[in-house]
């Protein structure tokens, strides 16, 4: 009971009414974003052999050029942006927590909720496609891609990358879980 305590202090109290399986898919968002934050930091950051460069030359590497803080700063806000999800599931997900002044106490507004989410789950649609061009050597629009892996380096990074496939359809089931639980409950 001692570890409970902790994790609802951690993330909050799940809200009223959530199964399981709504929990367990808030949670996965960050988990399965957390690889590739990783993946990130120990190449671009310590510089870890975990690709190599086509025709960019290193530390020019094209979209990701902006030294080691845009590196942090990108893992950091994707971090918390899944971790957004968790509110969906949580009860400072259906009213402001007391530490967010003016607003603390207050019912969050249905579609403060879920015009966010369910955009970022439809922007988020472009990981499955960015992973299957990049799985082909290929950047998004169909050129070739500068940053180059082989061998156990491609394992690599498939199992850090890969599971960014999975935040939008997860954010879409949690959100839609969160519009059809937040309606029932105010058409009674």
């Amino acid at each position: 009971m001692a570890g409970h305590n902790l994790w609802s202090r951690l993330h909050g109290r799940t809200a009223a009414g959530v199964p399981r399986w709504a929990v367990l898919a808030a949670y996965a968002i960050p988990l399965a974003v957390l690889p590739s934050s990783l993946w990130r930091i120990a190449t671009f950051i310590f510089h870890l052999p975990l690709l190599e460069f086509g025709p960019t030359p290193p530390g020019r590497l094209e979209g990701l050029d902006g030294g080691w803080w845009y590196i942090l700063l990108l893992s950091v806000v994707s971090e918390a942006a899944a971790f957004l999800a968790v509110g969906l599931v949580s009860e400072w997900g259906e009213r402001w927590p007391r530490w967010v002044p003016v607003l603390r106490g207050r019912q969050v507004p249905l579609m403060a909720a879920v015009i966010p989410a369910g955009l970022g789950a439809l922007v988020l649609l472009i990981f499955p496609y960015a992973m299957t061009m990049i799985s082909r050597g290929l950047k998004i629009n169909g050129d070739p891609a500068a940053m180059i892996t082989h061998g156990w380096q491609t394992v690599i990074f498939n199992v850090m990358y890969w599971p960014l496939a999975a935040w939008s359809p997860l954010l879409a089931l949690v959100t839609v879980h969160y519009y059809r639980r937040r309606t029932a409950r105010l058409a009674r």
